[in-house]
């Protein structure tokens, strides 16, 4: 008797060139633009859907949704084309930098976080 093997859910394929999806994740707002123009309506609703799906991209994928018709993204994502479709309208326009620009940065203490004092034996007690 033969085992059924076991079913691995596949990596969902990006819809366009991995050299376009650098050039979206280091574009500026207006880039993006400038960038979606080239990009047919079919596929950018596919990319906006792909993008979203990832948590590095989101925001770059309502940035594309907000470029593309209810209909398409419907078409290529069912309910949750039409959900990311009333995000992407939802979600205040304000200007940015380029997307690898926003991420936190990392913030170091600039004071004494804890004193060491010796006591008369030159023993070394933590001060609270």
């Amino acid at each position: 008797m033969l085992r059924a093997r076991p079913h691995f859910p596949q990596e969902e394929p990006c819809p366009v060139p991995d050299q376009l999806i650098g050039e979206l994740y280091r574009s500026s707002p207006h880039g993006l633009d400038d960038l979606l123009a080239s990009v047919p309506t079919e596929t950018r609703a596919m990319l906006a859907l792909y993008c979203y799906r990832r948590a590095h991209l989101a925001s770059i994928g309502l940035a594309i949704a907000a470029s593309c018709e209810e209909h398409d993204l419907e078409v290529h994502g069912g309910n949750a084309g039409r959900a990311l479709f009333e995000k992407s309208r939802s979600v205040p326009h304000k200007p940015k930098q380029a997307y690898y620009l926003e991420r936190r940065k990392v913030t170091l203490s600039t004071c004494v976080l804890r004193k060491v004092v010796c006591d008369e034996d030159d023993a070394i007690v933590p001060y609270p």
